[in-house]
């Protein structure tokens, strides 16, 4: 299994990936460099101490939009690292409504669980076309593929009835003259009846020659993509594993309910066979995955992906400021600084029973982030706090960034739009002037009504191409230009009026 890739990424080769995806937010994009660099350094460090550098959690506070959650994702994307975002609201009311917080890291498990078998099965496929294609053979031509052997012996052995204890007498057994005889009598009848099928067995010759000269031409015709439309009768085995009963290791409700489900279907009969009439093409998909679920060493996926979470993991807690405590705890402040200390020991490092065995938290990096408009990181309880040595403080986007937003990034907006319409024949034109329009209404709308940062471009983006989008099947082969006046047109009324823009922008 292949290291994590890009380990050797200086911090500023990271920030240019970045730059990439994501405009602006320089200071972030330095943070979380270091993070990952500083992460690589003490995978490089003797045993002895690299166990006792932790890593140095991050809290973002910023709006909405501003690309918090982008550069978390971008970060462990860039590096194969097993990544979850949570929001932190999701556990509010402990033992009751939400889930427990060693969810969080039960869930991350999955995720590199899940990483680490796409690779297997990527690094097995080329080599299970081979085994796939000879099923898909057996089920076009059943019985191409029977071996036929017959066991024939015409050596008569030597009889043994006769025996010698020394040079000068010979003695006879007669019981073993009789049984010498019928062994002799079996072998002529044996000699007899291979004479006899002789006949037969060159014509079975040119049968299986025969199958064999059909078995490829099927198999060229399989490589040239003539039999994808063919049905075939094929027995589906559907996976018949053992539910996880995770609540005995501190699971939620949601995880025993889920445990349950699994029971009752497995009682069902949820995991037989079930034969299925399909295409070629869709048996060549469910054999290829029958095919790689038995080539892959589940013992070894575990393993790799338990190291994986545990030396590179990262969890992305959003909107951690909406269970911050402001002033005295009460009510169902209460409960938030309940979660807090639920998350406290998995960030300061802690063992949690998963499903593939114990996952030690220590060495998980810890992305927290939110608004902070209500509450401050102050509120946070002390130890949180602590654990929380890097702040981070994003700054809001303005007419500048959208439209840098808009047409710089790999894939960007305008891309995404523009490749939408290529698929009707629709060539999509957006000048300079529409460009900057679009992003002064974004801003001012941020500034006057709830600020979403970039989000505020897909609905501003939406409403300027509704007509286009809904006729453009009727414009096939044209080529439209959308310039600030175009934009005025579809969006003044909205802009002007503060309800509606409230409300539709």
């Amino acid at each position: 299994m292949a290291e994590l890739k890009n380990t050797e990424l200086t911090p500023k080769q990271i920030v240019e990936k970045l730059d990439t995806y994501i405009i602006g937010q320089e200071k972030a994009k330095k943070a979380v460099a270091i993070a990952l660099r500083n992460r690589f350094r003490r995978l490089k460090l003797a045993e002895d101490i690299r166990d006792e550098v932790a890593p140095k959690n991050i809290l973002m506070i910023g709006p909405t939009g501003v690309g918090k959650t982008e550069i978390a994702r971008r970060l462990a994307k860039l590096c194969g690292a097993p990544f979850l975002k949570v929001e932190a609201t999701k556990y509010t009311e402990v033992g009751y409504v939400g889930r427990d917080v060693e969810s969080m890291i039960r869930d991350l498990m999955a995720v590199g669980f899940n990483d680490v078998k796409a690779e297997m099965e990527d690094e097995l496929r080329e080599k299970s076309v081979s085994i796939v294609e000879e099923k898909l053979l057996d089920l076009l031509l059943p019985g191409s593929n029977e071996k036929k052997s017959k066991k024939s012996s015409t050596e008569i052995k030597p009889m043994g009835f006769l025996s010698q204890e020394n040079e000068n007498e010979i003695t006879i057994d007669l019981n073993k003259v009789a049984q010498e005889m019928g062994n002799l009598q079996e072998q002529i009848n044996l000699s007899n009846q291979e004479a006899a099928n002789q006949q037969l067995s060159d014509e079975e010759k040119a049968e299986e020659e025969r199958n064999k000269s059909t078995r490829e031409k099927f198999r060229q015709m399989l490589r040239e993509g003539k039999l994808e439309d063919r049905e075939i009768d094929m027995v589906v085995h559907r996976q018949n594993r053992m539910p996880s009963m995770e609540i005995i290791a501190g699971g939620s409700i949601d995880d025993l309910q889920n445990s349950m489900q699994g029971i009752l279907n497995m009682m069902n009969g949820g995991g037989k066979s079930k034969k299925r009439s399909v295409t070629v093409k869709e048996a060549r998909k469910i054999l290829t995955e029958e095919t790689l679920e038995n080539m892959i060493d589940q013992d070894k996926v575990s393993d790799e992906a338990k190291r994986r979470v545990e030396q590179s993991g990262i969890i992305f807690i959003d909107e951690i400021d909406k269970i911050a405590v402001h002033g005295e705890s009460h009510g169902q402040d209460v409960s938030r600084e309940g979660v807090q200390r639920d998350i406290l020991p998995i960030v300061e490092g802690s063992n949690v029973n998963t499903k593939w065995g114990v996952i030690d938290t220590t060495h998980i990096l810890f992305i927290a982030a939110g608004a902070f408009s209500v509450s401050a990181p102050s509120d946070l309880i002390p130890e949180l706090q602590g654990r929380f040595p890097l702040r981070v403080e994003l700054e809001s986007l303005h007419k500048e960034d959208f439209k840098r937003i808009l047409q710089e990034p790999k894939n960007s907006l305008i891309m995404q739009y523009t490749s939408l319409l290529e698929t009707e024949g629709v060539k999509l034109n957006i000048s300079e002037d529409a460009l900057d329009r679009m992003s002064f209404i974004a801003e001012d709308v941020n500034a006057r009504a709830e600020n979403i940062g970039a989000r505020r471009l897909h609905t501003i983006m939406e409403k300027v191409l509704s007509d286009i989008s809904f006729e453009a099947d009727e414009h096939s082969g044209e080529t439209i230009t959308i310039d600030a006046a175009y934009v005025d047109s579809k969006l003044t009324d909205v802009v002007q009026s503060e309800d509606l823009s409230r409300y539709i922008l």
